[in-house]
């Protein structure tokens, strides 16, 4: 016979079971370690991500220690070796994990402010300098970012293939910046002729952010303004970015750390605001097929490589 004290006996059972689950992650990760991409310096992600990080530490009630990689593949080796258990990736670097057999699953993807989920690769030459378009700078310097960057690279080099164009036997001199604004900087500065960054739009670009905040000065020491900049290539579209856990955590965490940043928009939005410069809209779920195409890409962009060499 099922009476009222057995039901509340198996109540308060499951209740236990689920605290006592998710008290055992919490025992086995006390702390765990989120990492980004160096889209910026160290100094900007660790200024742009530090409120979230402590966000994402009082709603998973524990630690979580911000990491900033020194490259893309400091994080796809991180996850790798199972020492970054979060990390915001490009798409390219995401799929080159995945496509190394790295365990890493994305759960959430960036939305931008008109709800799209995509973004561009763009050259940039200076607005003063005679370039307006590819062809003008056979025998110039290009600026790239990283060579698991998406619009620092492989889509560069996608697009420079559609138009004929072999970057390492075309330029002078193709130089690998390290970061997006790196490569403003090296153009800003003249030590490039031509540089590959991503854009939004118009008033959305890694370009309009470090203009924002004074950072890109020309070779004399002149504050530079947006129209100082010339878009002379603009790619496809480039799926955004995700951010993925490692994928053998423990089910319970894994919905955890996706609850968390789902509500983030609205349990604390100056922190998330930040991260965008209050451009982007919450995020959404994403899921690992959706990169299968930049998977593809950069299998293209590998080919060309060996082909070149």
């Amino acid at each position: 016979m099922i009476t009222r004290r057995l039901i509340l006996a198996g109540a308060a059972a499951l209740t236990f079971a689920g605290s006592a689950s998710a008290e055992d992650w919490k025992t086995k990760y006390p702390e765990i370690t989120f990492a980004a991409i160096p889209a910026e310096n160290g100094s900007g992600v660790t200024e742009r991500y530090g409120p979230f990080i402590n966000y994402l530490s009082k709603e998973l009630g524990v630690k979580v220690t911000l990491r900033v990689a020194n490259d893309y593949a400091a994080l796809i080796e991180g996850q790798r070796a199972g020492n970054i258990h979060i990390g915001y990736y490009g798409p390219a670097s995401f799929a080159r994990a995945r496509l190394t057999g790295v365990k890493t699953d994305a759960f959430v993807i960036d939305v931008n402010s008109d709800g799209s989920k995509g973004y561009y690769s763009v050259f940039y030459v200076l607005a003063k300098s005679p370039y307006q378009k590819i062809e003008d700078l056979k025998g110039k310097n290009l600026g790239l970012v990283d060579p698991n960057s998406t619009s620092g690279n492989n889509m560069p080099r996608f697009k420079l293939n559609a138009l004929g164009i072999d970057p390492d036997a075309y330029f002078s001199k193709v130089v690998f910046t390290g970061s997006h604004e790196n490569a403003v900087l090296a153009l800003a500065q003249g030590t490039v002729d031509v540089a590959a960054n991503w854009w939004n739009a118009d008033d959305d670009s890694n370009l309009t952010r470090m203009l924002n905040k004074g950072m890109v000065k020309s070779s004399d020491g002149t504050v530079m303004k947006k129209e100082d900049f010339r878009i002379i290539v603009k790619s496809d579209l480039i799926i955004n970015s995700p951010y993925a856990y490692l994928g053998d955590l423990p089910e319970d965490m894994k919905a955890a750390i996706k609850k968390a940043f789902l509500e983030a928009a609205t349990k604390d939005p100056e922190a998330f605001k930040k991260l965008s410069d209050g451009k982007n809209k919450p995020w959404e779920p994403i899921a690992n097929d959706d990169y299968n195409k930049t998977i593809e890409l950069i299998k293209f962009v590998d080919g060309l490589r060996k082909k070149a060499s």
